[in-house]
Order: structure tokens, then C-alpha cells, then sequence
């Protein structure tokens, strides 16, 4: 199993909205071909966090993959092919309490996690020790 962060806004798609979808999401919209490869890197059953960025800069959330890429239902043809692609995801946990940007940025153990260095990328691998980290932090 593989670990991710994925990003969203929370006034476009939180955590909550998730949740009450009851149903697997598609994870559209992705734009940037670093986060599209980490999705065809996803398989069934990867978990990830669910963060917050732009509004409260937290992680609230884990989430499962429950579909592999494909094409993203929300992206145009470029010569006659989708280039861009996705993955759906499902709500598993809330965190206890949300894990902010700032608290991450301050524990050295997590110096060297993806959303510190690559802080733009909008879905993200996350190591397994850095996953054990954030849950405690979380209170999972």
C-alpha cells in the first residue's frame, strides 16, 4: 500500500462535502502532470490525507482510492486523446483534530514531506514513516 496527500479547497470541495457525498468522488481537475503521474501511481486501496489548502492549510481528513486513473470526465481532448486523468476517492476517518501546515512545518521529522518542498503540487506521495507521524499527530 502507498500513502498520498490530496488537496482541495474547502470552500470548492472539503472534507465535509466528501463525507456527505457518501459515494466515491472523482479527483478531477488536476492540472499539473507531476500530480497526474502520482495518480497513475495510485492503486486500490491507497489511502490519503485530506488536506485543506487555501483555508485553514490542515490535514482533516483520510480518504481511500477506490478506482485507478482514468480519464478525467471534466478535461478536454488534446489530438483526439484525454491527457489528463484521475482517480475516485472515498471518506474513511476524519482526524481527532486537524494536523495545520504550521504544525508539520515545525516537527523535523517531517522536514523533508512533499507538502513542505513541493508545497504547490496538488496531490502528492507521502512516505509510510511520515503517514505514521501525521495519524499520531491527528490523534489517529
Amino acid at each position: 500500500m502507498a500513502y498520498w496527500l490530496f488537496k482541495s479547497e474547502p470552500d470548492v470541495f472539503s472534507w465535509d462535502d466528501l463525507v456527505a457525498k457518501g459515494a466515491p468522488e472523482e479527483w478531477h481537475g488536476v492540472r499539473a502532470f507531476a500530480a497526474r503521474n502520482n495518480m497513475r501511481a495510485m492503486k486500490i486501496g491507497d489511502l490519503g490525507f485530506y488536506y485543506h489548502s487555501n483555508i485553514g492549510k490542515e490535514i482533516v481528513g483520510i480518504c481511500k482510492v477506490v478506482a485507478e486513473a482514468h480519464p478525467d470526465s471534466t478535461a478536454e481532448l488534446k489530438n483526439g486523446k484525454v491527457v489528463w486523468e484521475c482517480v475516485d476517492v472515498e471518506a474513511v476517518e476524519p482526524f481527532k483534530r486537524p494536523v495545520t501546515l504550521e504544525e508539520i512545518k515545525r516537527t523535523e521529522e517531517l522536514a523533508d514531506m512533499a507538502l513542505v518542498k513541493q508545497s504547490r503540487l496538488s496531490v502528492q506521495p507521502v512516505t509510510e514513516a511520515e503517514w505514521k507521524i501525521v495519524c499520531r499527530m491527528g490523534g489517529l
